[in-house]
């Protein structure tokens, strides 16, 4: 085995070399971006290529250098704010790279995560508002580098092609990042400039005239490569799959990065966000099954916006004998909008004699501004046969939306055949809230590794929450509300190394959420174990777990007017097991299973006793590629073919509708026309696979239909 280092962590891995205390290949592979697997068809040796730590920046720095060449990453900081290898991380992360999003053609954060375990997606249906998908049954709070954005239900539809990674961390965690479910949380990790020249543009093609091109390109501007730039941008015109329906995207970032020594670098990105799409086809009749694209909202009102303008900051600093400085801040303006007609009637197509149908009218007009910023110290050194990893650091969030919303009865429309009434006109919101909040934190988190094998981690958090809210209800009235809240959580994980690839770990964990003002936060509890498989022999890595996790005073958003709703407590038990491997050079393998018992728990209440909804009792999901080799006369041809269950689960928390559990299907062909020029062919839902997704009591809303696109790539 040979190993390479060129910069990054030069002073990290020193130490461990002066102390001879960690073993070789196993600490220099927790620090590794990836383990590169090569054999000879024809032998039965195998021969490791050399591990390699290359990029720029500080031990608190993220290495994402090898996430567009491997589905397996071996670093992560989906558990806290400092990078850690995944193997003795005690929880439950999932990554899915920047090559893995390319290999599926993922297009949307829910395609993204649709072959993790304990994630299920796609439950809303035919409802295009926001990226719908739930982590070990309840909607997770996402970040940005670290940075908090909020919650991925009435959240922006974030763009995946702008991140180099996605990090899923499953479980409660509110000492890592802050507020926080316990169900898990999503990081996304932001493309950077890289001190090397790279890129390459791409046009798309396909169902529903979609047309996209896009392009992610950089070099270095200066000789020394002290300064860096990077360019990506996506630009989509296309329709959706029911008719007057739209998907237009426009999306562009900018980054440049600043290295004056080896031990600091600054980068500052910038990217806009602009889209413009339809929010639904307004749902399909109860007690039907006519086909998706049919259209029963009106086409003059029924719009999906968003605007949003985003300045980033990170700053490294490496002081040396051990001690790191990291900073990063965010300010974002968001301005998002959405308006249609839906069927809202509970008997549906139930009478044949009334082909009419009842409707409603619901609109939303958001603008979120927020300024974010984190600043840590994280100091490594060991004595004796400890290692030390120690992180302090405090964190300011403020964050101010206006809110104005809409709903009304719409005139009904007949489903056998269809006139529309012409929308709405102007409506006055019946409910508006001015919304102000700030949160203050410190955090403290202590990592302690014993003679290579026993990790010991302990994580600390308060967070000090100044919410304000002032608005009108059309029903209730004029209302306002303040509260001044303390919250400490805490985080204990323990991880031993059985051998140098296998790991057990176990770990409690809470979390801490304040929905509103003048109302209790949100909190949870976990408990889990787990192990986790890392072989030297190529990359890849299996985990199984189990764990027991309880939330309270959870907020929830039923039809038909969604306004929320306090569930006292529910508690999850489940297990779930991943794997993801490049077994062979030319075979790659990501498999899941998950089970969750779910139990609302509200003593006699309406709903004690109940699944919460959304919540399948059993999810599995399979996804491979096979590479056939070019023979001179023809390029390399690699097939992919993948399969998700979704299990049956409950529309509602009363537990009186069900859906039907699926089997869905997904396929990729890429063939290499050149060294640098692929065209690549990817289909969803192959068989297109029909279900009702979501029965929200007035309607239908079936499962996405089959999406084929075509990609011609040109990489340089």
């Amino acid at each position: 085995m040979k190993i390479e280092t060129t910069g990054r962590r030069a002073h990290r891995t020193r130490l461990r070399w002066r102390n001879a205390v960690l073993l070789g290949c196993t600490a220099l592979g927790a620090l590794s971006p990836a383990v590169s697997f090569a054999q000879d068809a024809d032998s039965s040796s195998t021969t490791l290529a050399p591990i390699v730590l290359d990029a720029n920046g500080s031990a608190g720095v993220l290495d994402t250098s090898n996430d567009s060449k491997s589905i397996v990453a071996t670093e992560t900081t989906g558990v806290g704010k400092m990078p850690s290898d995944v193997l003795t991380t005690p929880a439950s992360v999932s990554v899915v790279t920047a090559k893995e999003i390319e290999e599926r053609g993922a297009n949307s954060i829910e395609q993204v995560v649709q072959y993790t375990a304990g994630v299920v997606t796609d439950y809303y249906g035919s409802d295009d508002r926001y990226d719908y998908f739930k982590i070990r049954g309840f909607s997770p709070f996402t970040y940005r580098d670290g940075l908090a954005i909020g919650r991925s239900w009435g959240g922006l539809l974030e763009e995946p092609y702008a991140f180099e990674r996605i990090e899923i961390l499953k479980g409660a965690n509110s000492t890592g990042f802050g507020v926080s479910d316990p169900g898990g949380s999503v990081n996304y990790v932001t493309k950077l400039p890289k001190s090397e020249r790279f890129g390459e543009v791409y046009g798309t093609g396909g169902s529903f005239a979609h047309k996209e091109a896009g392009f992610d390109f950089g070099d270095n501007i200066t000789e020394d490569d002290t300064l860096s730039y990077r360019l990506t941008g996506k630009f989509q015109r296309s329709d959706a799959e029911y008719d007057y329906s739209q998907d237009d995207e426009n999306f562009i970032m900018g980054g440049i990065t600043w290295r004056p020594t080896d031990a600091t670098s600054l980068s500052f990105v910038f990217d806009h966000l602009d889209r413009d799409g339809t929010p639904s086809g307004g749902g399909h009749p109860r007690f039907t099954n006519l086909d998706r694209d049919q259209f029963f909202g009106e086409p003059n009102y029924n719009y999906n916006t968003a605007n949003r303008n985003t300045y980033s900051l990170i700053f490294d600093h490496d002081f040396g004998s051990g001690l790191t400085f990291n900073a990063s801040a965010r300010y974002s303006k968001t301005d998002t909008g959405f308006g249609y007609a839906y069927i809202w009637d509970a008997l549906g197509a139930s009478d044949p004699a009334d082909s009419l149908i009842d409707r409603s009218y619901f609109g939303s007009d958001k603008t979120i501004e927020q300024f974010i910023v984190d600043a840590h110290l994280i100091y490594e050194t060991n004595f004796n046969d400890v290692e030390s990893r120690t992180l302090l650091g405090i964190e300011y969030n403020k964050l101010d939306s206006d809110n104005d919303t809409y709903y009304a009865a719409a005139p009904d429309i007949d489903w056998q055949s269809p006139i529309y009434s012409g929308g709405p006109g102007a409506l006055a919101p019946y409910n508006t809230v001015e919304s102000n909040q700030k949160t203050h934190a410190v955090y403290f988190q202590e990592d302690l590794t014993f003679f290579d094998k026993l990790t010991v981690s302990v994580g600390l958090r308060n967070d000090w929450f100044d919410l304000k809210e002032v608005g009108d209800n059309a029903f209730t009235g004029p209302f306002s509300g303040e509260s001044d809240i303390s919250k400490f959580s805490k985080r204990f994980g323990v991880s031993y190394k059985i051998t140098d690839e296998l790991a057990a770990f176990a770990s409690y964990a809470e979390s801490v959420a304040p929905p509103s003002a003048g109302v209790e936060p949100t909190i949870g509890t976990q408990y889990e174990v787990g192990v986790k498989y890392r072989p030297e022999a190529f990359p890849a890595l299996f985990s199984a777990s189990v764990y027991d996790l309880t939330m309270e005073n959870i907020t929830t958003y039923e039809a038909p007017t969604y306004l929320p709703a306090t569930v006292e407590k529910v508690r999850h038990r489940g297990i779930d097991i991943e794997a993801k491997a490049e077994v062979m050079d030319n075979i790659n393998l990501i498999a899941a299973y998950s089970y969750i018992d779910s139990n609302i728990v509200e003593n006699g209440v309406t709903y004690d006793g109940k699944r919460f909804a959304q919540v399948p009792e059993h999810t599995a999901s399979i996804w491979g590629t096979y590479t056939l080799a070019g023979n001179g006369s023809r390029g390399d041809m690699t097939f992919g073919l993948g399969a998700r269950y979704i299990g049956p689960y409950y529309f509602d928390n009363a537990n009186t509708r069900k859906s039907d559990g699926a089997v869905v299907f997904d396929a990729a062909f890429t063939y290499k026309i050149q060294e640098h020029t692929t065209l690549q062919v990817n289909a969803t839902n192959l068989f297109d696979e029909k279900h009702i997704a979501n029965d929200d009591g007035g309607a239908y809303y079936y499962n996405p239909g089959r999406a084929i696109m075509a990609t011609l790539r040109q990489t340089w």
